[in-house]
């Protein structure tokens, strides 16, 4: 963990710059069934502060990053920005605060108008955001590219003519063209190489020192997860099922999927001995959730209460740690 002893104090006594309260988000199917993509969901995220979001594919880390934006509405609870609650906000606000929270995606091929000079790219949100004159735009534009290091002779080349690497950092300078309070990166190192990975994860562990800006931090890849936040989310089939400081939680698991999940990891020394756990039968389809705790099915530990109904998430009050709690959402760990 890169972050600074500052950055967490603060987080500790201000209030939360998001704050997505109790969400859920369920989508009508057809046949009258209903799939539920995010099921109870809490965060805060503090001002400069990084929080990840980890899990296997399914199980809602995407759909909450767009319900964090507004992009997508919640089915039930409420989101907050600021203080400001986006679902009840009119059209013309939540334009204006769109410029303070910002995203980058998964595929920069996708993300990027290929008709376009990267330039161009560049000056859009300063566009749509900012009062600017053309030379004023151009030149916030060299500074973005050199920001994220990439040389400003690149502005006048097409997406096509740059690597996956330099695309991402386009990406990356698009969403800090308006000064953004929060970005919502959403898997942005999935689709590039391991020493690609490394260079932009570093590059945005530096800029979150430098400007400041909360994130938001979307990965199935744990280490990329601890490379750049403070705190750590475990999803699974929607759910949050464990949280906390990130080294904490890496180091002590508490719940028995966080367990299974950081034991599939390969160690960095090869000479450590590690046990895998193996994890028998398959994902329930979120079309027909357990209506318990999610991971009842396959948890070796699970007993009949699990499935009875979902717990509560727990706080064991001894492991704050600069102002963030450790919580688990299983009956069967001692919280006392």
């Amino acid at each position: 963990m890169n972050s600074s002893m500052a950055v967490q104090s603060n987080t500790e006594r201000d209030p939360p710059l998001l704050r997505l309260e109790g969400v859920w988000r369920e989508f009508a199917l057809a046949k009258g069934r209903s799939l539920t993509a995010v099921r109870d969901f809490t965060l805060d995220i503090g001002r400069g502060e990084a929080v990840g979001l980890v899990g296997e594919s399914g199980s809602g880390k995407s759909t909450i990053a767009r319900l964090a934006l507004n992009l997508l509405p919640t089915s039930r609870g409420r989101v907050y920005f600021d203080g400001q609650d986006l679902g009840t906000l009119p059209d013309t606000r939540l334009r204006a605060l769109r410029a303070r929270m910002q995203m980058v995606f998964q595929d920069p091929w996708g993300a990027l108008n290929p008709r376009h000079t990267i330039g161009r790219l560049l000056e859009e949100p300063l566009l749509l955001h900012r009062s600017m004159d053309p030379a004023s735009r151009r030149q916030r534009a060299v500074e973005l590219a050199e920001r994220v290091q990439l040389g400003s002779a690149l502005l006048d080349r097409y997406p096509a003519q740059l690597s996956g690497g330099q695309l991402q950092r386009v990406c990356i300078a698009r969403a800090l063209a308006t000064e953004p309070d929060l970005l919502v990166l959403d898997e942005p190192t999935s689709s590039l190489d391991v020493s690609v990975r490394a260079d932009i994860l570093g590059l945005l562990d530096r800029l979150r020192r430098e400007t400041g800006v909360a994130m938001l931090f979307i990965s199935h890849d744990i280490e990329s997860v601890q490379a750049v936040c403070d705190r750590v989310v475990v999803l699974y089939l929607g759910c949050e099922l464990e949280s906390g400081p990130i080294r904490q939680v890496l180091e002590q698991p508490a719940h028995p999927y966080t367990q299974a999940l950081l034991s599939a990891r390969l160690p960095l020394d090869p000479s450590i001995q590690q046990t895998r756990i193996k994890l028998e039968g398959e994902i329930p389809s979120p079309l027909a959730a357990p209506p318990g705790c999610p991971f009842a099915t396959r948890c070796p530990i699970a007993i009949d209460e699990c499935s009875a109904r979902l717990p509560a998430l727990r706080i064991r009050p001894d492991t704050v740690f600069e102002g963030s709690s450790w919580r688990t959402r299983c009956i069967r760990v001692d919280t006392a």
